[in-house]
């Protein structure tokens, strides 16, 4: 059980990495006036993205293993927030997708700003399941 947890912390741990550092380039896209830096700036978006989304599907499916699995928080009040808390995380990530899809395209109408608040929505979420992990509250 160890090693599953430790591989999902990791997992978790780089997830988050990406789910951080893509909104950033998507200000900076929102900002770049020089094609040149645009199409670089969305070729590191769209490598982010591929690369952070089997990471997601990895720290699920070790998440899952330690709550069916070993029974991790089962039953436990917590855990169905800390659920709802990753699905919280999910929905942002394929909204990062809808957002990479829309400034590929250059249909975005989104400026900077609304991507620096939208940037601050993986933090919240992170400090809401590392309370109710480690403190269970509930």
């Amino acid at each position: 059980m160890l090693w599953v947890k430790a591989f999902h912390i990791l997992f978790v741990t780089s997830w988050f990495a990406g789910l951080f550092y893509l909104p950033r380039i998507y200000v900076n896209l929102a900002q770049a006036g020089d094609p040149t830096v645009r199409a670089t700036l969305l070729g590191m978006a769209r490598r982010l993205y591929r690369f952070m989304t089997p990471l997601a599907a990895l720290a699920l499916a070790l998440g899952l293993w330690l709550w069916l699995g070993y029974g991790i928080g089962r039953g436990q009040g917590w855990m169905h927030a800390k659920l709802l808390a990753v699905a919280g995380l999910l929905v942002f990530h394929l909204a990062c997708r809808h957002h990479l899809r829309a400034l590929t395209a250059g249909t975005s109408r989104h400026s900077h700003r609304y991507f620096r608040w939208f940037n601050e929505i993986p933090v919240l979420l992170l400090l809401l399941v590392l309370i109710l992990v480690v403190v269970k509250p509930f």
